[in-house]
């Protein structure tokens, strides 16, 4: 741990003075090397802040959000006593100590090992499998151990590429196929692919209810955020709240009292758009329990599986297809039911284009 005197007043008292003296050295915090001590004191123009203001001066290169956190981890004194209120008031000449140590925030873009199913990788990209539970990018509560981590851990090309080359996304609970660029041509590219609907994605899926009516349908539903529950998606009207045009193809392979059985091909690609449409439908994915859904046959998360990917290699322009059979959760689930899984003929009865 390191010791840093880092002056930010002249001390009451002492106008000629520049410098404050050298503090004692202290003993190392919880976090070891990993952490350093700040102190001094406060400036007379600074006499009457916030506590959580005045630490800024203290550490500016730090954002204020970042010192509210270590006055809620108990990192900060003020003359002498530990405080964590970050609107207590200050007064010039209080002597303030900070031990600034890494955040959860600072470690996500770190490597880390970690079994990662490949499908397919060459010189451009690769292609995943992912299994369930396994966070995709960085983000609050999930500041490690996700997908970024371990494609920065797998290859270098990864740290020079932004999200280390993911170029879209499944939630968490959502299981199958992603591509992965691994330098930054390949990626601007995909990008622009998936922007021109030129990268076919397919789903299956397991819905309460029984089917009803045809065996295929269109939904083109746009998709905002829901105003009574801002962690939650909704199909809006564009006329009266802000949102994006969604389209889904969803087809029905398979029903049975319990639910219903579906493959959904892609258009766009909303957030939580299939999870989204299908609850629009009267039919959410079991166990989705933000949609609606409940735990059944077995399953414990959202039965959403991406299990068909098409594009043209943005290299050489030959077609890719990969193909991915559901994890032993959503087979199960479907032996429930009393149904066994073929995987769908996409050339049969194939969804109409945009």
């Amino acid at each position: 741990m390191k010791q840093t005197e880092l002056i930010i007043s002249t001390p009451p008292g002492d106008p000629e003075a520049d410098l404050l003296s050298a503090e004692e050295a202290v003993e190392p915090g919880e976090e070891g090397g990993d952490s350093e001590i700040r102190e001094g004191a406060v400036a007379l123009d600074c006499h009457g802040w916030r506590l959580d203001k005045a630490l800024t001066e203290l550490v500016g290169e730090f954002s204020r959000s970042y010192v509210q956190q270590l006055l809620e981890e108990g990192l900060v004194q003020l003359n002498g006593r530990p405080v964590g209120k970050a609107s207590t008031r200050v007064k010039a000449g209080d002597r303030l100590r900070i031990e600034l140590r890494p955040t959860p925030q600072s470690k996500a873009f770190r490597p880390v090992a970690m079994a990662l199913s490949v499908v397919h990788e060459d010189e451009d990209l690769l292609v995943l499998d992912k299994p369930a539970g396994l966070v995709v990018h960085p983000a609050p509560g999930h500041w490690s151990g996700t997908l970024l981590n371990g494609l920065l851990a797998h290859h270098a090309g990864a740290q020079m590429l932004p999200r280390a080359g993911i170029v879209h996304r499944l939630d968490r609970d959502t299981s199958g196929l992603m591509v992965v660029a691994k330098n930054r041509l390949t990626m601007d590219r995909l990008v622009q692919k998936i922007a021109a609907r030129e990268v076919s994605r397919q789903y299956q899926a397991l819905a309460h209810k029984p089917w009803r009516g045809t065996a295929r349908v269109s939904v083109s539903a746009a998709i905002g955020r829901d105003p009574r529950n801002r962690l939650r998606m909704a199909v809006v009207d564009l006329a009266h709240q802000a949102g994006k045009a969604a389209r889904t193809d969803i087809e029905c392979l398979a029903s049975q009292d319990e639910g219903c059985w579906v493959r959904c091909k892609l258009h766009t690609g909303r957030t939580h758009q299939i999870r989204v449409h299908m609850a629009h439908l009267g039919h959410p994915l079991l166990a989705d329990s933000l949609y609606g859904g409940a735990p059944a046959a077995g399953l414990q998360r959202q039965a959403l599986h991406a299990w068909r990917l098409e594009f043209h290699h943005p290299a050489d322009g030959r077609l890719m297809v990969f193909e991915a059979t559901p994890p032993e959760d959503f087979l199960a689930a479907l032996a429930v039911w009393g149904l066994r899984y073929n995987p769908p003929d996409p050339q049969q009865g194939a969804f109409s284009e945009p």
